[in-house]
């Protein structure tokens, strides 16, 4: 190794280089935040790792979220980019209990995007961000060297109000308590894989991509409601392996409570790819009081976003992690993936 050459170490494996599965979602970006991001950031309210920071200014409880977006292809059907980063700065909010209020964009643009491309995505944007009630408030634009993809990136952070008397959070999650989800899984990287076109099947599948906070707001309202993720990159599994290393306790599905549709098991067992840990971008996991069970499912079913609500699963004391209970009775472990299955589905 050179002067010039320098190793990224993360826990027991040495990387010369970043590479994709670093920002996937699974084990090796979770090494990545632990061994590197925390290392040097290393705060309470950081170290909690949810999907935006809750915190207080002046007496009043704030939530605030950022994200990237780097999805290709740019346009996809059932949403786009901008759509794509409106709604995942807001159900990031929402699943803290927070009323997503403000929200700033930066764009980095590769030389050479077309105009009309750039007009339809920020036309998009703004009409998601209307369609929510979230206003778009501040900005930054920077223009890049031209390249091989499409060229356009988004960020976005969001700012919104969360009641001081909300307790939300792995501290609250107990034994007995039952894990819901607002629809079916794996819509949303299932529309990617079609829309690539790199593949020669067809479906009739739709990105699931939508704004969640009316429906989570509904749910809070109901009752009984522990904890909520939206499990976008890697999927229901991954984010129930991440309530499991919250809480230290496990997390157990019923293989015939998951909703999966037939379009998205085809592309999956086309492809390869396991349901279970593909990426949704309009679907919420919630994690309850069991007495509440019925109450939520029936909120779930008014909501035109969690017509195919149910309850999916239960936690328990042991065994720890995560487990799917499969059809014939035996438990499986659904453990975190070390990278990913399709990369910039978001």
């Amino acid at each position: 190794m050179t002067k010039y050459e320098k190793r990224f170490v993360v826990g027991d494996i040495v990387d010369e280089r970043i590479v994709m599965g670093h920002g996937a979602g699974g084990r090796k970006m979770h090494r990545l935040i632990n061994k590197v991001f925390l290392k040097h950031f290393e705060n309470p309210t950081l170290s909690k790792l949810e999907d935006a920071a809750v915190f207080r200014v002046n007496g009043r409880s704030l939530a605030m979220s950022t994200d990237s977006y780097v999805i290709q292809p740019l346009f996809f059907p059932g949403g786009d980019i901008g759509k794509l980063a409106v709604c995942g700065t807001v159900n990031d909010l929402a699943v803290m209990g927070a009323n997503p209020g403000q929200i700033s964009v930066g764009l980095i643009i590769r030389e050479g995007v077309e105009m009309a491309v750039l007009e339809r995505v920020c036309r998009s944007m703004g009409r998601t961000a209307r369609k929510a009630g979230v206003e778009i408030v501040t900005g930054d634009t920077k223009v890049i060297e031209r390249g091989t993809d499409e060229g356009l990136y988004i960020n976005t952070t969001g700012v919104g109000n969360v009641s001081a008397r909300l307790k939300l959070g792995p501290e609250q999650v107990k034994p007995g308590d039952i894990l819901l989800i607002n629809g079916g899984i794996g819509e949303h990287e299932a529309a990617i894989a079609i829309a690539r076109g790199s593949f020669r099947f067809k479906a009739n599948l739709e990105s699931d991509c939508a704004p969640l906070h009316t429906l989570i707001r509904k749910l809070l309202l109901a009752g009984g409601i522990r904890m909520m993720r939206d499990p976008t990159r890697g999927g229901l599994a991954t984010t129930l392996n991440e309530f499991a290393t919250a809480t230290g306790l496990g997390f157990i599905i019923n293989e015939e409570s998951v909703p999966i549709s037939d379009g998205v098991m085809g592309v999956a067992e086309l492809l390869g790819l396991d349901p279970l840990y593909m990426a949704n971008e309009g679907k919420v996991v919630v994690v309850a009081a069991e007495k509440h069970c019925d109450r939520l499912v029936k909120t779930m079913h008014q909501d035109p976003h969690g017509r195919k609500g149910r309850r999916i699963g239960e936690v328990v004391d042991e065994p720890k992690g995560v487990w799917l209970r499969t059809r014939l009775g035996s438990l499986r472990p659904l453990i975190m993936l070390e990278g990913e299955q399709l990369p910039r589905i978001c």
